[in-house]
């Protein structure tokens, strides 16, 4: 008899192995799952942590591809090297430069947007166990991705100015970690700014004990007021044993996927062998295109109206807290960046109640998922880019409506 004519039962299918332990310990981000609630359009939404794409530079955009491809078609549609483009690389490189931090392109590996390099980072330095400290509460897919690491996350004191450096340096002497991540510009999702004398304490304590810093600057350029603060990995104490990144998507567009990290020679190459294994290098056409860009356009000009718009944008709706918020709510004043940070009196979840919001067609993200500790089931972080002034208006009218019912 042959296999095709036997009658009998079909022998027994063993399942699947499991996913690894760490894809099931590691849930999915709140954040985009929030989102994907607000995409109706009658939505006015302050979730996402979103540029404004009517400010996106399309046209020069456009014009950049389209020199590139009529150019260098060979090149840029090729493999190219997993460093980056070396104009790419250098535009960057004096962009620091000009900023306080005089930087080589050698210096600089390009990545798939700074989320990227913090994965290369983990994979580079993280063992399974690793303690990394963070600010409470800090960039949720920063606690994503090292707990897909592995990591033990421990938070740190924070307070209005960010890090508290008293706080940190007792948590450094008993965790002794292996790295602390920061956002000390406009935070995520905070919009604090940590100032130089903690940037100068954070530094001593990295150095006293010798802990790696990874320095997440994405909104840095985002500034409407005040003056620049040195980077940490501008300081002394701190430049040999600091990462610094950067990203596009929040000063060109955030489709671009592209993003940098300057780091000491020997954790840089290890970040690039990590980086060949898993996309060989970012796509040479995006690259190239922006780097033609900066090239042919003043990206200090297209940031100066994208930061006006901002600032307008920023304080619209701080005018509108205090009428669409409880009485006792407490709330920051950014700088500059991209988010508010909001807390409600005692007794109020936004997490309860972010749902109601979203039936009366306004959103927010509460803040809870962005604590490593124990969370305030009160805050919630507001983000002003992605709506003009009169939008952001009706939507505290809509947000103070939902939250009035909610305390009667």
């Amino acid at each position: 008899m042959t296999p095709s004519t036997f009658a009998g039962p079909a022998p027994a299918t063993a399942p699947a192995p499991p996913l690894a332990a760490r894809a099931a310990s590691v849930g999915s981000s709140p954040v985009r799952e929030i989102l994907a609630l607000t995409e109706r359009p009658e939505v006015i939404s302050f979730a996402g942590g979103l540029p404004a794409p009517e400010l996106f530079a399309a046209e020069p955009i456009r014009a950049a591809y389209d020199r590139v491809l009529s150019q260098e078609p060979r090149r840029v549609l090729q493999y190219s090297t997993t460093e980056g483009d070396p104009a790419l690389r250098g535009a960057v490189a004096g962009r620091l430069a000009e900023r306080g931090l005089p930087t080589g392109p050698e210096e600089l590996l390009v990545t798939t947007g700074s989320q990227q390099a913090l994965t290369l980072l983990a994979t580079a330095l993280l063992e399974p166990g690793d303690t990394v400290l963070v600010e409470d509460p800090t960039y949720l897919a920063a606690l994503q991705c090292f707990g897909f690491a592995g990591a033990r996350v421990v938070p740190v004191r924070s307070d209005d100015e960010g890090v508290d450096p008293v706080a940190l340096a007792r948590a450094v002497e008993r965790e002794r970690p292996k790295l602390l991540y920061l956002i000390p510009t406009f935070q995520n999702p905070t919009g604090r700014t940590l100032p130089l004398a903690r940037r100068q304490a954070v530094a001593e304590v990295a150095a006293r004990y010798g802990t790696w810093i990874v320095e997440d600057d994405p909104y840095g350029e985002l500034r409407f007021e005040g003056e620049h603060v040195p980077w940490v990995a501008s300081l002394p104490r701190a430049a040999d044993r600091t990462v610094l990144l950067g990203s596009f998507s929040k000063v060109m567009a955030p489709g671009l996927r592209l993003g940098w990290l300057r780091a000491p020679a020997a954790l840089r190459r290890a970040c690039v062998i990590a980086k060949q294994s898993l996309d060989l290098h970012c796509s040479t056409v995006d690259q190239a295109a922006a780097a033609r860009y900066l090239a042919d356009n003043d990206l200090d000009a297209h940031l100066g109206r994208v930061r006006d718009a901002y600032r307008e944008r920023r304080d619209a709706l701080l005018d509108g807290l205090r009428g669409a918020l409880p009485q006792g709510s407490t709330w920051n004043h950014p700088q500059g960046g991209m988010f508010v940070w909001a807390r409600l009196p005692e007794g109020y979840d936004a997490t309860e109640l972010l749902r109601e919001a979203v039936a009366a067609d306004v959103a927010y993200v509460p803040g809870a998922p962005f604590f490593a500790g124990p969370p305030d089931p009160s805050s919630l972080r507001l983000s002003f880019t992605t709506h003009t002034p009169e939008e952001i208006r009706e939507g505290l009218r809509r947000l103070g409506g939902v939250l009035r019912s909610a305390a009667l």
